[in-house]
């Protein structure tokens, strides 16, 4: 089954008691029994619903793999792979890395005596350096928020198996159209679903797909034990949302190229970060291993000036000034104080986000408009 037609039918099946072709919102929280475990397959909606059941399954189709798990958001996905670790053991981490991910890292998990390494991976081959006996996890995303650096998955992956380290890739920028890390050797993929799998900003959930059926019933009964699941309806929403991923994702990529090649020849803007660029440090390593290139940007403008990229997302009227992306709707954020304020200020700066720095998710609204807003908001 290919792409295009995985998002509509991946894992999916009519119902079997009315054959609805969409699949039910099952509003519940618990099942009737005629015995004490004696069930029809689902007992209690914290352990298993059948609208999140079917959602799971569209998942694990996209990514490749052979299970999926649904969270209430990213984050609580990304809190059930540290789960799978234990006091002294090291994770190795991009450092130009989601803010809300280097806050649970540092300000939860460190003090549960979990060891973190913040790297560039740019040069993936740098990640050994940091391998020790305790290391367990590497955890990387690509393309980065909001620098849009590239990360070898596939370098990482040779890395991660010939020391027996488990690697999860966050794929919320790329997602499943554009980047499969599962087939690059990945163990566990992630995605804040809240963003281009839901694609419309009205749900907050998070994704894992894995193959490997121990780490899939270890994350299982995670799931299940800290009960960080999304509800039916959000289930039943982002399973819609996930039926126009592959129409959505064209038109983010096209619109993408347009405002990126717009902001690279505007006399005010001093750098653009889009991994389709040629001059991009890893523009090849994206071709090899994405189908596109994205709809996320992120530039800065002439002299570093705080006051000039405050007013230009406050002067924005189609890319709207707000937290997340991937929405159908454009997007414009400021790092440094949102996304990314939770990451002290030398820390942020040495990756590159720096004071100037404005992030877009560019949507599926007209280019032309897109490119008109931008201009009249820098000027």
């Amino acid at each position: 089954m290919k792409f295009n037609t995985k998002t509509i039918h991946g894992g999916q099946e009519h119902d079997k008691a009315y054959g609805a072709v969409m699949p039910p919102i099952y509003q519940t929280s618990t099942y009737a029994q005629t015995t004490p475990g004696g069930h029809k397959g689902f007992e209690y909606s914290r352990t298993h619903n059948p609208t999140r059941a079917a959602l799971e399954r569209s998942f694990a189709s996209l990514e490749n793999g052979n299970f999926g798990l649904a969270f209430g958001s990213g984050l609580a996905a990304i809190d059930a792979v540290m789960k799978l670790l234990k006091p002294g053991d090291e994770v190795i981490s991009t450092n130009d890395l989601y803010g809300g991910s280097y806050r649970l890292f540092t300000q939860i998990y460190e003090d549960f005596g979990i060891k973190f390494h913040f790297i560039g991976m740019e040069n993936a081959d740098k990640i050994e350096d940091f391998v020790t006996k305790n290391t367990k996890l590497i955890w990387l995303e690509t393309p980065t928020n909001p620098m849009l650096n590239i990360i070898d998955i596939k370098k990482a992956a040779s890395i991660a198996e010939k020391h027996g380290i488990l690697l999860g890739v966050d794929n919320t920028f790329a997602t499943p159209y554009l980047q499969q890390p599962l087939i690059l050797g990945a163990d566990i993929v992630m995605h804040s679903a809240t963003k281009y799998l839901g694609g419309h900003s009205d749900i907050v959930m998070g994704a894992l797909v894995v193959k490997d059926q121990e780490l899939a019933d270890r994350l299982y009964f995670i799931q299940n034990a800290s009960g960080a699941i999304c509800g039916p309806q959000d289930s039943f929403l982002m399973l819609r949302g996930i039926k126009t991923l592959h129409v959505r994702m064209q038109r983010h990529c096209e619109n993408g190229k347009a405002v990126a090649e717009y902001l690279n020849n505007h006399p005010k803007i001093e750098k653009v970060y889009w991994p389709g660029f040629k001059s991009h440090p890893n523009h090849e390593i994206a071709k090899s291993q994405m189908s596109d290139f994205g709809g996320m940007i992120s530039f800065t403008t002439k002299g570093n000036n705080y006051n000039e990229a405050i007013k230009i997302v406050e002067n924005l009227k189609i890319f709207t000034l707000a937290e997340s992306l991937g929405g159908v709707e454009s997007l414009s954020g400021h790092p440094a104080s949102m996304t990314h304020a939770s990451i002290p200020k030398e820390e942020r700066e040495k990756t590159g986000v720096v004071d100037s720095l404005i992030r877009l998710s560019v949507g599926i609204e007209d280019e032309n408009d897109l490119i008109e807003d931008l201009r009249q908001a820098i000027g």
